[in-house]
């Protein structure tokens, strides 16, 4: 399944694809459409969404944590002042930096830095802590996309990145989930692709993570209790605009688009910051 946040009149809903139309789930939160016990049931009967007016959200518009993965891919650890991590690299996303598919990324007044980083997301669907790894897959409620727009300058400034990877604006998220059950156990094999302009910057599979989808779940609640509606963003591969000669920063007029196979694609316009 294909599940869509979406806000219409100040309400927000959900809708599920259903034979190339969305189905309207009407003014609930994916979540709560997750638990339905008779959800098939309920898209089977559930209205066409009368798309007028209505703007796409991010899956999980306030997600009770974001915990991003970083130097996750081998090729990516090469490209980046530090060595290849042999425990996963986390740091926090805030809620206050997501955007949905087709809201603009800001880039800040303070730096004309702005990067790309496509991600594979995994969204929490069963809590737990000390998860093992063997069943941490089972977590799992669905898949998404994440653009990591990092501010490089300031993901610099200290030894910690939280600041640079948390300007308002920054984190594209979407455009919609796809349940588990669609995709490959740990959403394994997908291609990944990023594209600036259309020029493919970063191409990789997901089988290159360094630590899994089911390695980060049962490491993270080695400390840290899962919940439900937690998402993990796995970490980027190599190709980053920070790591080129000359370097290549996203600017205004600029279109991303983060493509996983069998998930969609996340597409956002590039834009100033408001004087």
């Amino acid at each position: 399944m294909r599940i869509m946040t979406y806000e219409k009149a100040g309400a927000q809903g959900v809708a599920v694809e259903r034979g190339g139309e969305w189905a309207d789930l009407g003014a609930t939160d994916l979540l709560s459409a997750l638990a339905l016990p008779d959800l098939a049931q309920q898209v089977a009967a559930a209205p066409v969404l009368d798309q007028d007016g209505v703007s796409i959200l991010p899956p999980l518009p306030k997600p009770s944590k974001v915990i991003c993965v970083g130097l996750n891919y081998a090729d990516h650890a090469a490209e980046s002042p530090y060595d290849a991590p042999d425990y996963p690299t986390l740091f926090p996303r805030f809620n206050s930096s997501l955007i949905a598919d087709g809201a603009p990324i800001v880039r800040p007044r303070i730096s004309h830095e702005l990067d790309f980083e496509g991600e594979l997301v995994a969204i929490i669907g069963k809590g737990g802590r000390n998860i093992p790894k063997e069943q941490a897959t089972s977590h799992v409620a669905g898949y998404s996309i994440f653009n990591d727009g990092s501010i490089r300058d300031y993901q610099f400034k200290a030894p910690q990145w939280t600041v640079g990877k948390n300007f308002d604006n920054t984190g594209a998220f979407g455009p919609w989930i796809v349940t588990a059950d669609e995709l490959p156990d740990g959403a394994r094999g997908l291609k990944l692709e990023t594209r600036l302009n259309g020029e493919v910057v970063q191409s990789a599979s997901t089988d290159d993570l360094l630590f899994p989808v089911a390695d980060l779940i049962s490491i993270i609640s080695e400390a840290i209790s899962l919940e439900p509606g937690d998402v993990i963003v796995t970490g980027t591969p190599a190709g980053i605009g920070w790591a080129r000669t000359p370097k290549l920063f996203m600017k205004p007029g600029d279109v991303v688009e983060v493509e996983i196979e069998g998930i969609g694609i996340l597409r956002n316009p590039v834009i100033d910051e408001a004087a």
